[in-house]
């Protein structure tokens, strides 16, 4: 394909259910959750398989801005951009097809891709976004997603329903996309897995910068407005000082509801890599060693009768476990979180409880 492709890597949340280890001034993209690189490192690596640096962009919190450059030095500086507020990702994927248009016009292919994910099988996963990006070049006004084979009714994630096969482009089938449906109950989740035409939505959307404008104009004319206003702000060497007034007037809404569950053409390219959102603490034990007893433990760690623990600590502090199981410990020196295996998803509940009391605030 000739036209130009470009990576921008989402990296503006703050990944809460990884409390207390992620915090408002160090958010998950920004910890060694998987191995020996942070998560933004990780999935700025992997990209470089697909694009060249100065064709990756990275959006961010702006408070977070300065910490990625100096994780990413291989990047220039001007391609790590500070949102001024978080709004979701629809707000983000205009300000970034935006940037994207004034750099490579509109023909370029985009890769917008979560910063969090754990994906091991890089050159599988670089076949597919090629193969993607070649089919949004091939076809105006398709919008292509990554659906990945579901493993178990996990109620964790979107569905996308998978109808007519639209061929193969390189190594990669592609689908139909018949609709996308939100995280089910359990019941549905069954369903959905027992059907064989439903795959789990990955996050990950490739598409010509012209179809997303176009789709923007169709089904999300504020983020078209969006789209318009910062090019515009670029042009006129206003980004840096304009962009707060005008991003902040944007309302929160995630491209998947402004417009991927609207789009008529959606292409559903099959995923052939791992992937892993790594949305938890006990998500941890698909990526680190498992002791005879069904533990996961980093740092100093001792148990008797202790089976199925998530124990997150440090070398000079000792966790010791007695006659317990399926539990998740993790101590910062300043925190010590508890909880049982099957309750980790209600770190948000006890994070906003934590708000409403001005002695704890300090610890989020």
């Amino acid at each position: 394909m000739d036209q130009p492709i470009y990576a921008v890597v989402m990296a503006g949340g703050r990944g809460e259910r990884f409390w207390p280890k992620s915090r408002n001034a160090r958010p998950k993209q920004l910890l060694k959750l998987t191995g020996e690189l942070t998560m933004i490192e990780d999935t700025v690596a992997r990209v470089r398989e697909v694009t060249d640096a100065e064709r990756i962009l990275v959006i961010t919190n702006r408070e977070y801005v300065e910490a990625i450059r100096s994780l990413l030095p291989e990047l220039p500086a001007g391609n790590i951009i500070g949102e001024p507020a978080g709004r979701d990702t629809g707000p983000c994927a205009a300000l970034a097809a935006a940037l994207v248009c004034e750099r490579g016009g509109e023909e370029a292919v985009m890769l917008l891709l979560p910063a969090d994910h754990a994906i091991r099988r890089r050159r599988e996963l670089t076949e597919v976004l090629r193969d993607a990006a070649t089919l949004a070049a091939e076809r105006p006004g398709c919008l292509v997603t990554i659906g990945v084979p579901p493993t178990g009714p996990e109620t964790a994630y979107g569905y996308i329903h998978c109808g007519e096969e639209l061929g193969v482009r390189g190594l990669t089938r592609f689908y139909h996309s018949l609709g996308f449906r939100e995280k089910p109950d359990p019941e549905r989740a069954r369903a959905f897995v027992a059907a064989g035409c439903y795959r789990w939505n990955s996050g990950m959307f490739i598409w010509q910068v012209r179809s997303l404008r176009e789709a923007f104009r169709r089904y999300a004319p504020e983020l078209g407005e969006l789209f318009d206003d910062v090019r515009t702000l670029i042009r006129e060497g206003r980004l840096e000082n304009g962009l707060a007034e005008r991003f902040l007037r944007s309302d929160r809404i995630s491209i998947d509801y402004a417009v991927m569950e609207k789009a008529e053409d959606v292409a559903v390219a099959e995923c052939r890599f791992d992937w892993d959102d790594v949305g938890s603490w006990t998500a941890l034990r698909n990526h680190l060693p498992v002791d005879g007893d069904g533990n996961v433990a980093e740092g100093l760690f001792a148990g008797i009768d202790a089976r199925n623990l998530t124990v997150m600590g440090s070398a000079d502090h000792l966790i010791a476990a007695i006659g317990v199981e399926d539990l998740v410990i993790v101590n910062t020196g300043d925190v010590t979180l508890v909880c049982r295996a099957s309750e980790a998803q209600r770190i948000k509940e006890l994070l906003k409880l934590a708000d409403t009391r001005p002695e704890l605030r300090k610890f989020l």
